[in-house]
């Protein structure tokens, strides 16, 4: 075999070694549905390399369900619905194995058809040739294969030239291609879409795709670390179900999750114990635990999460959250001293007060209780995922309904009234976008509303020292919030991002985006957590006093 690949004499070899009698190959069965011949070339195909290296491929369940997302969604006609599919997933869960075996079965197997043409793209020309290496290794293992296409390693091309798909390529190119105008795929595969630095050669693949009748593009990729990646933007927009023609299957760890469970990592990686190391995941996961420069790669590219090391801060981790993992009993709260925050949101999100309750300790404990509120309405409106988060957390009673599609401020008020009643509560301290809207809905109500309100800064000047308040209490275990999960995932997406002088604030743009709780609980808390210290460190002077010049009724 020459540097130009098999050539003739690979395929007289291959021809040679054909049985005598030749075998029915297991996609061409009789009765067999389009998806199931689908299914029956992948797991006809060799593996080449890694521990499973000999044996047939076998799918994951996950992998089984993908395709049959993609080639059993038929129309009337008996042709494909789908036009873009996307499998995002973490690192070595065998997408190598199955983008090439893909590209086959529209090369030369049963989704072939004459003069097709396929392509796997990728970030630069390297990436793009493991795709091509794998097909190349798999077609070298079956002969039935080799003895009809030519192979071309220096170009990267295959030509099919006898039997299905007859006439047919396959091409690996790369993004820093000059040109992609004028292709007309039968198939792309992108490889790893996330590495792209723009979306050129993308378009470029997606718009030859209404050259043929039934193209079909397949994305498989870990997440991009921003939202405005292209990758990013065809993920959030498939999940919407908007377009019947994009399927979207993201296999990705829950922002509020454990980064170093195990748990986390077997509900997003289908693969770990079968062929993906848990010895090397938990090297890997030890590594970042330990060095936090690590943690974002860790994070992105293990479980699957949307992370950019450079541009985004948590405001603490979750392993050091989970430290305040303890027991809240709010019945040995009751009559308490305590304070809140108060972050009204949208009225068609969450709005979130957080009540904190410093024990007598010089270095005093907080327990945290918070109070979610959403409107019953509008969770309907919601992705099935998050309807279901909702609905699970609503039947716990940790999240409370209001009814309508827009969040009651008078039922809230009424509540906080109500928790005011059985708590020592001194001051609540709040954002005030939107805070004319409660005072509005506050005197329709009839009841005296106790409670000091006190303006709260969202900017660096008020923010930073509360941030770095709030952290120096998560780090030292002084606070105490049960894991409530709301809350976790409020904590969880929270984003600092720094002025110039370091100064830290929470970038509520960047964070809002990264799940379906938004993080007026960790603003709440941490806004609650302050003015507790700012009236602890105050001489407490004449409390009716105090409270018959701040009260708002």
């Amino acid at each position: 075999m020459g540097a130009r690949g098999p050539g003739a004499q690979a395929r007289r070899i291959a021809a040679a070694q054909l049985p005598a009698r030749r075998r029915a190959l297991p996609w061409s069965r009789k009765g067999l549905s389009r998806v199931e011949r689908v299914v029956a070339f992948l797991e006809f195909l060799p593996i080449t390399k890694g521990p499973l290296a000999g044996r047939r491929m076998k799918l994951l369940l996950e992998q089984r369900e993908f395709v049959e997302r993609v080639y059993g969604d038929l129309d009337a006609k008996g042709l494909r619905r789908r036009r873009i599919g996307v499998k995002s997933e973490p690192k070595g869960n065998g997408k190598s194995g199955l983008c090439a075996g893909l590209a086959l079965c529209h090369l030369l197997g049963p989704e072939s058809e004459p003069r097709g043409e396929v392509y796997s793209a990728a970030v630069d020309r390297n990436q793009a040739g493991l795709i091509f290496r794998e097909c190349e290794a798999i077609i070298l293992q079956v002969p039935e294969f080799a003895a009809r296409v030519n192979v071309v390693r220096f170009h990267k091309r295959i030509e099919v030239l006898d039997g299905d798909g007859k006439g047919s390529t396959y091409e690996a190119m790369s993004a820093d291609a000059r040109s992609a105008h004028g292709l007309a795929p039968s198939l792309f595969v992108y490889d790893e879409l996330a590495q792209a630095p723009n979306r050129e050669l993308l378009d470029a693949l997606i718009n030859g795709l209404g050259k043929r009748k039934e193209a079909l593009g397949l994305i498989i990729s870990t997440q991009a670390p921003s939202d405005d990646h292209p990758l990013s933007q065809i993920i959030d927009d498939g999940l919407t179900g908007a377009d019947p023609s994009i399927f979207v299957q993201l296999l990705a760890a829950p922002a509020d999750a454990d980064p170093f469970a195990e748990e986390t990592w077997k509900a997003c990686n289908p693969a770990l114990g079968k062929y993906l190391s848990l010895a090397e995941m938990r090297q890997a996961a030890w590594r970042a635990r330990r060095i936090p420069a690590f943690e974002a790669g860790f994070r992105n590219l293990r479980l699957n999460q949307r992370v950019d090391a450079n541009e985004e801060e948590r405001v603490v981790t979750l392993p050091v959250w989970k430290r305040g993992d303890h027991p809240v009993d709010r019945e040995r709260l009751k009559g308490r001293l305590c304070f809140a925050g108060l972050d009204l949101s949208g009225k068609h999100d969450l709005t979130a007060a957080v009540f904190v309750f410093p024990s007598d300790e010089s270095a005093p404990v907080y327990d945290v209780v918070p109070l979610f509120w959403t409107p019953e309405d509008q969770l309907a409106q919601r992705k099935p995922a998050e309807q279901e988060r909702f609905r699970l957390w609503i039947e716990q009673g940790l999240m409370i309904t209001t009814p309508g599609p827009t969040v009651r401020y008078d039922f809230v008020a009424a509540q906080i009234a109500a928790f005011a009643a059985e708590h020592d509560l001194q001051a609540i301290a709040y954002d005030r976008w939107r805070i004319e809207d409660l005072k509005a809905d506050l005197a329709k109500i009839d009841a005296h509303f106790p409670v000091p309100l006190e303006e709260f800064g969202q900017g660096y000047q008020s923010m930073s020292p509360a941030i770095e308040w709030f952290a120096e209490l998560a780090l030292t275990g002084r606070l105490r919030h049960g894991g409530h999960p709301v809350l976790t995932a409020a904590v969880s997406n929270a984003i600092t991002v720094p002025d110039p002088a370091g100064n830290l604030k929470i970038e509520k743009g960047k964070s809002n985006r990264r799940g379906p709780v938004r993080i007026d609980g960790a603003v709440a808390l941490i806004m609650a957590l302050s003015i507790a210290k700012r009236f602890e460190s105050e001489p407490r002077g004449n409390v009716d006093d105090f409270l018959a010049n701040m009260v708002f009724a």
